[in-house]
């Protein structure tokens, strides 16, 4: 009996726009602004009480102050500081919140599109490429909306608050300190362009080199026994190259910026040194103390040094739309199916005068007809690139079909993908394990008992002697384990999620003749109370079949298995070839054990 595994995903409605992704939030956003707020308003005491350090400083030196003053104001200025500090840090930690939050709800949203996307997407979409925008870009991205949203504070309260202090002191001084400004920023804006044009180009080498490097490790025998492997390497040098200039690149449009930001915006200095003395002097337009003076300097630079961080922040935020532009047709509204219901059975498919076809190509079968009921095993077979891939692949939506596929009364096109899952579980040819343990390629996040599933597929001794047993990694791709055993715990994997309609495509294409009888015996005590369609190039079985379909000449041909091969002499044939070919193997074996 399967137990599902429930977990716990936020939703996220219009997951293509970007504020919906700040909804669920509220909280941690309550909590940055609190933080945000404390922390920036609380900055600007400390130019004041450097101001008034100093003032009181030097009215020490001069006699009309002593050292209990000086440490009354140090008490309350590290006082301050320990609160600025605490604001600063709840802050920071909301933040991080934030963006982990983001990032997660974007991963759930960005995995949901691309487990429903179609055939023909995912041909458009290089893996290289999904890999870089489900971790990269959207990294990017929810980096980017984080920033965006303390960026709120740190630079609209605290530039706020630095510039209401400096006009306090001297209105006139500060407007003309404050003229270089807006060039950091006409700046900022200016690189809008190359900055985006230079992003795209280092997210698309990403995309290719994640490409290059999947195919470096799954191919890395086919290279090396061939002797490829200095020409597939000069290929990678060069893609690798592409990579590091175009990260380069991107770094430094980022990063190289900042100081010609800090130096425009510090040249107000120069008027602040001139004009600010003479205040000191008593010859300007309002009189100033040393206290003054420092506390005026200290603001003034940590204003200047926080628009130079936030004319670079716009340049990042260039860099996050680019990733964002990127992910965003992946999002799409989720798709929450319900559990299918896996006791539902079929007791009849009706096939009549069926063309099947994928996608936007020709049909590779045309009248195609058969009957199976539950119980019965259908064999089908035919020469390589005969069909059968396609015409299983057509019960689960893969591809098409012009005529009639009947599941008792209703029509397969007909049945949603909720009623598909609860009805018809499928093995393809290509196992499709994931980098995960033996266990979990089994159950695919389900409970059922494995021992039981592997000994079923006669793998159960073979797991037995693996490092960690169940719990045994398969690397990627399956690429630990050998073709059969693949393909047997595809088959378990298949066996554990049965259901009335079992499609098998190849299940006994690695193994040998004893394992593959012993397999089949299992699958007909399945199929007591299932139906069972045997896509399959080995004919050993067949005879035991309840209905063979021959595919020839883009067509089909069905009966027994006796019956084709009294009439359809190319059957006849082919087993008659598979059977000496089996004979001659079976003999060499035996001299060779002697």
């Amino acid at each position: 009996m399967l137990k599902k595994r429930t977990t716990g995903i936020r939703k996220i409605e219009h997951p293509d726009r970007v504020l919906s992704y700040f909804k669920p939030e509220k909280k941690v956003l309550l909590l940055i602004a609190i933080g945000g707020i404390g922390f920036n308003g609380g900055m600007v005491a400390g130019p004041y009480f450097e101001g008034r350090l100093a003032q009181c400083l030097y009215e020490c030196i001069q006699g009309q102050a002593g050292s209990g003053d000086m440490l009354k104001l140090a008490g309350v200025y590290l006082s301050v500081i320990l609160f600025v500090q605490l604001m600063r840090s709840l802050k920071r930690f909301s933040g991080a919140r934030l963006r982990n939050d983001l990032s997660r709800n974007m991963r759930h949203m960005l995995y949901n599109g691309i487990v429903h996307m179609s055939r023909e997407e995912v041909e458009q979409e290089s893996t290289g490429a999904i890999m870089t925008k489900a971790v990269a870009d959207v990294d990017a991205s929810a980096m980017g909306l984080q920033q965006v949203t303390t960026e709120i504070f740190d630079t609209g309260v605290l530039l706020g608050s630095y510039l209401a202090m400096l006009l306090a002191y001297d209105w006139r001084l500060t407007l003309f300190a404050c003229l270089f400004i807006p060039v950091a920023y006409v700046i900022a804006l200016s690189l809008k362009e190359p900055v985006t044009r230079i992003n795209e180009r280092f997210k698309q080498t990403a995309g290719r080199l994640n490409q290059e490097t999947l195919d470096r490790v799954n191919n890395a025998v086919t290279y090396r026994v061939y002797g490829r492997e200095q020409a597939r390497d000069a290929s990678y040098e060069k893609i690798l190259t592409e990579y590091e200039k175009n990260a380069v690149k991107s770094n430094l449009w980022g990063s190289a910026t900042t100081p010609i930001y800090n130096i425009i915006a510090m040249s107000g200095i120069l008027f602040i040194i001139w004009f600010g003395g003479k205040n000191v002097l008593g010859t300007g337009w309002t009189l100033w103390d040393i206290g003054v003076f420092t506390t005026y300097v200290s603001c003034f630079t940590k204003f200047a040094q926080k628009v130079s961080m936030s004319a670079r922040m716009f340049n990042h935020m260039q860099r996050a739309l680019v990733s964002w532009r990127r992910i965003k047709p992946l999002f799409r509204e989720y798709v929450e199916l319900p559990r299918p219901d896996t006791d539902a059975s079929v007791e009849r498919i009706r096939v009549e005068n069926a063309a099947v076809s994928y996608p936007g190509y020709e049909p590779v079968l045309r009248d195609i007809s058969f009957e199976a009921a539950k119980g019965q095993i259908i064999g089908v077979t035919g020469a390589v690139a005969c069909g059968k891939t396609a015409l299983g692949k057509t019960f689960i939506g893969d591809a098409v079909y012009e005529g009639h596929i009947l599941l008792d009364s209703r029509e397969l096109c007909e049945l949603d993908d909720v009623e598909k899952s609860g009805l018809i579980a499928y093995m393809g040819h290509e196992p499709e394990l994931m980098s995960d343990s033996v266990r979990e390629n089994i159950l695919l996040g389900d409970r059922a008992d494995t021992a039981f599933l592997l000994k079923m597929v006669h793998m159960d001794e073979e797991v037995g002697l693996m490092p960690k047993g169940e719990d045994t990694y398969v690397g990627s791709g399956g690429q630990q384990l050998s073709g059969g055993q693949q393909a047997r715990i595809s088959l378990a994997r298949t066996l554990c999620h049965r259901r009335g309609i079992m499609i098998l495509d190849d299940p006994f294409s690695a193994v040998d003749q004893r394992t593959e009888k012993e397999i089949f015996e299992e699958l007909r005590r399945l199929a007591e109370n299932r139906i069972v369609i045997l896509l399959s190039h080995r004919l050993a079985l067949f005879p035991e079949t309840d209905g063979v379909l021959y595919l020839h000449d883009n067509t089909g041909t069905f009966g027994t298995h006796q019956r084709l091969l009294e009439e359809c002499a190319e059957y006849a044939s082919l087993y008659q070839t598979q059977q000496n070919g089996e004979e001659i193997a079976k003999g060499v074996g035996e001299a060779a054990h002697e």
